[in-house]
């Protein structure tokens, strides 16, 4: 065991990281429009710029942390860090669309190693009666950043130019990486389950494939060669990576976790939740910033009603979930999710609206992803705590990079469709298809109207979509996920009512 000085000066070092990890999920999403502008990029050019992050993170997350198991956790933690600061450095000087995206590949590297590493080394450094608040610290670290990210980087674009969302990281890796070199022990962890390396690159490939062919389908068309080959090529990557964990002797990912209702309906909830938060970030800051006319740092104030109803509906949860079980709690939070879905369809009619369907959204998100999330963790036993809440990452992960193409391929499919132009040049015209910020830049009135009421009924299409989503899962939830869950000892099996 460190001693107590080092050991919470260790836990700052993994807060900075997690923070870094945190803020780049949402960071970027105010400076889309300034990108779709800088850089030229289309609408699907900027769900690669959010995505290629999202999904590099969710695909890697699990062999990242058996790398760190096998080899030492402080030597992979130091590379993952010094590999998310060269990233960084690189999107600074990135000068166009493609190495933007390579860069943000780069940081999914990084951030795929830093957060499960982080949350590896804390049993070994921490009494069992600290280990729960440090978990809790490390969480919170993670949280913390998604909301500071659209009014970190609203307030960097006020005042500087789009790199600075990505140079702020530096000094904050630059302290985590000395302090994580002082202070951090090494640790391994032989026992820890083989790498696998042609599972790994099914995974990362069939999910980098599926995506793709989502964002590419409503600029190739939806039963276009390319999308489908890609597509169906992901899924059938995906399903072999499947097929290879079941037929493992010492698989890489427990598969039979979700044969626990707590386990399996817990994920399904935190995955369509991320799903349906994501891919609002990717469009309500284009909708505030271009439709409503608010500038960057406006329109991370303005998403706030959703960060606080957010933790207002977690902190709610809590009691509600002790009081009326799991079961009401998340159902109750979904349904508050569809709700506020449903009322984002009446756009248009002012800042006093959107701030109303934005609480209600936040609010839905924390009713049901916190009792979710600690529904899954709180049924599993402490020999598969690790993998299990890995797993879970993952799969929120995944859920938001598919939410993002998904909505995003959704949305762009509806406002190519709706989009009325008078008589343009072919350039123009090609800009003005490609994004409402395209259309923004031209400087035609008549055509910056006809674009924000076509992205308007894009973002309508979009929240039917979720609402959707959340009703269909409120209901199976209903019906399947436990009332209450009974933690378990280290020998003991799984039960939940």
């Amino acid at each position: 065991m460190v001693d107590s000085s080092r050991r919470w000066w260790a836990m700052l070092a993994l807060l900075l990281g997690v923070l870094v990890v945190g803020l780049d999920v949402t960071i970027l999403n105010v400076a889309l429009p300034t990108l779709a502008v800088d850089l030229d990029a289309s609408t699907a050019d900027l769900q690669w710029i959010v995505d290629a992050f999202i999904v590099v993170l969710a695909a890697l997350l699990l062999p990242a942390g058996l790398l760190g198991d096998r080899i030492g956790r402080k030597k992979v933690l130091l590379a993952g860090l010094a590999l998310f600061a060269a990233a960084c450095v690189l999107a600074v000087l990135a000068d166009g669309v493609a190495v933007l995206i390579a860069a943000r590949v780069l940081m999914g590297i990084g951030a795929a190693v830093v957060l499960p590493v982080s949350m590896a080394v804390v049993p070994g450094m921490f009494t069992a009666a600290e280990r729960t608040r440090a978990v809790a610290l490390l969480t919170a670290g993670m949280a913390v950043g998604l909301p500071l990210g659209p009014l970190l980087g609203g307030w960097l674009l006020e005042h500087y130019w789009w790199g600075s969302v990505f140079l702020i990281n530096l000094p904050l890796i630059a302290i985590g990486l000395v302090m994580v070199a002082v202070f951090l022990p090494e640790s391994t962890d032989r026992d820890a389950p083989r790498l696998q390396p042609l599972p790994v690159a099914a995974a990362v490939l069939g999910l980098a494939a599926f995506v793709y062919g989502v964002i590419e389908a409503p600029v190739e068309g939806w039963t276009s060669a390319p999308t489908l080959v890609s597509g169906l090529g992901g899924v059938l990557l995906l399903a072999w990576f499947v097929a290879s964990q079941l037929r493992a002797d010492e698989p890489m990912v427990d598969l039979d976790l979700f044969r626990d209702r707590a386990f399996l309906w817990g994920s399904v909830v935190a995955t369509a939740g991320s799903m349906v938060l994501m891919g609002a970030l990717f469009l309500v800051p284009q909708y505030l910033q271009i439709v409503q006319g608010h500038n960057a740092f406006g329109t991370g104030l303005r998403l706030l009603p959703m960060i606080v109803g957010l933790m207002l509906g977690g902190l709610a949860s809590e009691r509600a979930a002790a009081r009326f079980g799991y079961r009401v709690t998340v159902t109750a939070g979904l349904g508050t999710l569809a709700a506020g879905c449903l009322i984002a369809m009446a756009t248009g009619t002012g800042y006093g609206l959107v701030a109303t369907w934005l609480a209600v959204l936040g609010l839905g998100l924390g009713l049901a992803l916190v009792p979710a999330t600690d529904a899954v963790l709180g049924s599993l036993p402490p020999h598969r705590a690790a993998m299990g809440s890995a797993l879970m990452q993952t799969l929120r992960q995944t859920g938001g990079a598919v939410g993002v193409a998904v909505l995003g391929s959704v949305a762009s499919s509806v406002y190519r469709a709706r989009l009325e132009l008078p008589a343009l040049p072919p350039e123009a015209r090609s800009a003005a298809e490609e994004s409402v910020a395209g259309a923004a830049s031209l400087g035609m009135p008549e055509v910056a109207a006809a674009a924000n009421a076509a992205f308007t009924d894009a973002m309508t299409a979009v929240f039917l979509a979720c609402a959707l989503l959340a009703g269909a899962v409120k209901i199976a939830a209903g019906l399947k996920f436990p009332k209450t869950i009974e933690a378990q000892s280290q020998d003991e099996p799984t039960r939940t009512a």
